[in-house]
């Protein structure tokens, strides 16, 4: 098991990394979910040994992997831009890390036994078990077997120039897959993709770490992927995880308004605590109690009910209840999405006030006309 413990980090003297601890099981994929510049890519390079923390551990199978070179760690790195040999066929790419491995363990196995690294050893001897060795014909057979699981069966004898970008990924997953690593990590990996080849992709990468149960951090600030592709799912802002679940629980309660909006759950709107355990927002007062004093701003979390109605009438304000009611919603723009449609649309007139803000997008089965009044019942919950 690979675990982080308190790693602390900066860049050019500024809080990058605060504190950041979690686990990674064996067999589990776990999904760095974050913005640009959060952190996620300088986790992967520290785990890697590329970086190191400035306080903290990081552990495999409880040793400190402080002291271990990258080159020893045994794990595989995914990147966005592929990083291939263009001189090398697909073969020979595949093969690269497995003969690098072979010739490597063959220098160094002699005083490899006096070192304190967590490899996986034979039972009863204190060396690196022989795995990490490879003849030419189990060279060749496991080339051959990852060109299948792949899907590039033939593709042997190409030159890397020959393949589509999605084809030079999947070269890039075989390879880091090649000497059976301990831990695979990737970086955007399908960032330069377009979304066919995206959605087929993280297809084959979820069935392939299934099937070879390697445990993965996958790193990415594309909620979609996340969702797709993660066991569990760790949401970084500001240095820290804000939420760590499985991707089911995360998006049934986010708990936080950056997470909700980070993952495009729903609407976040403001709201202000009043007496009664109300909250008044701009589609009306709902019945909450959110542990606020009155006169406090806050966040809610406004989702669509299961089967939100149609169009309505002009009417009173919001019948609230726990946790929801029906809200009226003035129509501002609509857009087709496949087989819905995506409504922009603004609170109505509230106690003969005109709401100017609280804009939030709702999805309807039938088109509503531009200035239309719709009813929806929806769902509100307090977030921090």
């Amino acid at each position: 098991m690979l675990e982080l413990r308190n790693v602390v980090k900066s860049y050019e003297g500024k809080p990058l990394l605060n504190g950041i601890s979690f686990t990674v099981a064996e067999g589990e994929t776990i999904c760095l979910l974050g913005a640009s510049g959060s952190g996620k890519s300088t986790i992967l390079r520290m785990i890697a040994g590329l970086d190191f923390p400035e306080r903290g551990a990081i552990l495999l199978n409880d040793l400190d992997l402080a002291q271990t070179p990258p080159h020893l760690r045994d794990f595989g790195l995914v990147f966005q831009d592929y990083e291939l040999f263009p001189h090398l066929n697909i073969f020979d790419n595949i093969a690269f890390g497995l003969r690098m491995l072979t010739a490597r363990r063959m220098r160094s196995l002699a005083h490899l036994g006096t070192l304190h690294l967590p490899w996986r050893a034979v039972p009863g001897e204190n060396v690196p078990y022989a795995r990490n060795k490879f003849n030419k014909g189990e060279i060749h057979s496991r080339v051959h077997e990852l060109l299948e699981q792949v899907n590039l069966v033939g593709f042997e004898n190409r030159t890397v120039t020959d393949l589509s970008g999605g084809e030079q990924q999947r070269v890039a997953l075989a390879r880091a897959l090649a000497p059976q690593p301990r831990l695979l990590m990737f970086d955007e990996p399908l960032g330069a993709l377009d979304r066919s080849l995206k959605e087929d992709l993280l297809n084959e990468i979820r069935s392939i770490l299934h099937q070879t149960n390697i445990p993965a951090i996958y790193v990415t600030h594309d909620q979609e992927e996340a969702f797709a592709i993660a066991d569990r799912i760790l949401v970084l802002h500001d240095g820290i995880i804000l939420r760590d679940g499985a991707p089911n629980e995360i998006w049934k309660d986010p708990r936080s308004a950056v997470v909700a909006k980070l993952l495009g759950i729903g609407n976040v709107i403001d709201g202000e605590a009043v007496a009664g355990k109300k909250v008044k927002t701009a589609f009306g007062i709902f019945d909450l109690d959110c542990k606020r004093k009155v006169g406090e701003k806050l966040s809610l979390l406004l989702t669509e009910s299961p089967s939100p109605s149609g169009r309505g009438a002009r009417g009173s304000a919001p019948k609230g209840y726990e946790g929801g009611g029906e809200i009226q919603l003035t129509v501002e723009d609509v857009l087709f999405k496949q087989d819905q449609f995506q409504v922009k649309a603004r609170g109505v007139v509230l106690t003969g006030e005109a709401v100017s803000k609280g804009g939030i997008t709702i999805h309807m089965r039938e088109a509503p006309r531009i200035g239309e009044v719709v009813t929806v019942q929806v769902q509100v919950k307090c977030l921090s």
